[in-house]
């Protein structure tokens, strides 16, 4: 087990359940590892936090949690990178920002392909499509996860 000191206090983990991207994320590409951040609340949101640079963490969220419709199918070069088979779960995650006037957006327009099988990760923007990178929440989304985090 490792510590490490980040805004969220001393966390401690295991390296081997490091969350990887190889080639970084989208304006960071030397940060290579993180920890996903257990959930203290019940929500579809959830932060991981930098192994390499533990004052950066991110929010994110499954985006189909919103859009239903929202689908990602990884090609052969992301599958090669994930180190998946055509067969094996890549999940979809989206980045979340919250702004100091609290209007929640998604990154829908750069996707993270996630494989629970290798732990590996990469952002991918999506070419020649309709997706936003600030694309709103759904009022009656919002409303309803505010609701339940006031009980």
């Amino acid at each position: 087990m490792r510590k490490i000191k980040t805004r969220f206090g001393e966390i401690e983990y295991n390296p081997d359940n490091l969350l990887h991207f190889p080639a970084g994320m989208i304006g960071f590409p030397t940060l290579h590892d993180f920890i996903v951040m257990p959930n203290k609340k019940e929500g579809p949101l959830f932060w991981i936090q930098s192994v390499d640079e533990p004052s950066i963490a991110f929010v994110l969220t499954d985006p189909s949690n919103f859009f239903l419709n929202y689908r990602i199918i990884p090609d052969d070069n992301e599958r090669s990178v994930l180190r998946i088979e055509a067969d094996d779960s890549c999940y979809i995650l989206t980045v979340v920002t919250v702004p100091p006037d609290q209007k929640i957006t998604i990154n829908l327009a750069a996707p993270i392909l996630f494989s629970p099988k290798t732990n590996r990760a990469m952002q991918v923007i999506l070419e020649n499509t309709d997706y936003h990178c600030k694309t709103p929440l759904p009022e009656v989304q919002v409303e309803k996860e505010e609701a339940e985090n006031a009980k």
